[in-house]
């Protein structure tokens, strides 16, 4: 079940618990927690089973125009299962709903570590497209490669 989260302590509730959980993804604790205080105030979809919450994706307005992904997690135990790309889904219509024209998303740049080359293979499966790679934005280690989609 997919349900678009309105309530602001509810957004907070659900990415503690499911970034907590990540750590491969999100081990340092103060950007984690500015994560989770960031998504009170964005768009947030939640995927669910059994009256449980296993994935979030959370939507950030960038321009008039655009939208980021800002941040989505999933259980580790429901990865590769579909969950992502249904949030992904999910989030792509509301966004598109809010007549928004254009989606981005931030990663790191690909062939720098192994789990983010997943990551980056899972926006390009999504129709994500190369946009540019600010080597600096982030950290030396840490090369920031910018995705970006048309919403129409």
């Amino acid at each position: 079940m997919l349900l678009e989260i309105i309530d602001i302590e509810e957004k907070m509730r659900i990415a503690r618990n499911i970034l907590e959980s990540l750590n491969n993804w999100f081990e340092i604790s103060e950007t984690r927690e500015q994560y989770i205080s960031d998504s009170a105030n964005m768009i947030m979809v939640a995927a669910y089973e059994d009256d449980k919450p296993i994935g979030f994706l959370c939507l950030k307005e960038t321009g008039k125009e655009t939208v980021e992904l800002a941040v989505m997690g999933v259980l580790q135990e429901y990865h590769r299962k579909g969950v992502g790309k249904s949030l992904f889904k999910k989030a792509k219509e509301i966004a598109i709903e809010k007549g928004y024209s254009f989606m981005q998303v931030k990663t790191v740049k690909m062939g720098v570590y192994d789990d983010y080359d997943k990551t980056n293979l899972f926006y390009l499966s999504l129709g994500f497209k190369e946009f540019e790679v600010f080597p600096m934005l982030w950290d030396e280690a840490n090369p920031c490669q910018v995705y970006v989609m048309s919403l129409s």
